[in-house]
């Protein structure tokens, strides 16, 4: 009787209420932004997951909406909620570093010393000799973890400060190298797959 009293009070009703309605929202688009990432990345399970919390806490916030309809905090708390749920979700996401991506750099200085020291990093490295606007360049490629991105990233313009570089996210599966591993599966750019994908 007392819990009953106290979720039609207005305490309830005009503070309580619209707080966790706030709370509930940010959690489900925190994982509805996490789960967008997982799709992206094929990540099949993971993305099932996310989807069933994300639509059941939605439920549960649009359900207390709907009883309460002449309570307009709850909108606002709604509206606030969906607003710092992605922002809450992509830090969630950064901080999570999920995925893997092809790095590539383009420098026109000597990349000897740059190729060595990523190795010597246990970065996989590929590189070769292309042409620009400007004249000859070196073109140095390698896919790392989205973790290790910055290392890689500091590293090159550690040794060529003025090299374009350009990150891309990666999907389909190779033989390749990474950090830490000696043989495993790597990743392609998923711009890959949509060229096979037009060619068929």
């Amino acid at each position: 009787m007392e819990l009953a009293g106290f979720s039609s009070s207005p305490v309830f009703v005009w503070a309580v209420l619209p707080f966790l309605i706030f709370c509930m929202r940010v959690i489900d688009v925190s994982i509805g932004t996490i789960r967008i990432i997982y799709v992206a990345r094929s990540m099949t399970y993971l993305a099932a997951l996310c989807g069933f919390f994300e639509i059941l806490i939605w439920l549960v916030s649009i359900t207390q909406i709907m009883q309460n309809l002449d309570n307009y905090l709850t909108y606002l708390a709604y509206a606030g909620g969906f607003a710092a749920g992605n922002f809450v979700g992509i830090y969630i996401e950064n901080r999570l570093a999920v995925g893997t991506v092809a790095v590539r750099a383009i420098t026109q200085t000597d990349a000897t010393e740059l190729i060595e020291h990523l190795a010597k990093e246990d970065f996989g490295v590929t590189s070769m000799a292309a042409s620009g606007v400007a004249g000859e360049v070196r073109l140095v490629f390698s896919v790392v973890k989205r973790k290790d991105l910055p290392k890689a990233i500091g590293i090159i313009k550690r040794f060529n400060p003025r090299a374009f570089i350009s990150v891309e996210d990666v999907r389909s599966v190779s033989e390749g190298y990474f950090p830490g591993r000696p043989r495993i599966k790597t990743i392609l750019p998923a711009s890959h797959l949509d060229g096979a994908r037009k060619a068929k």
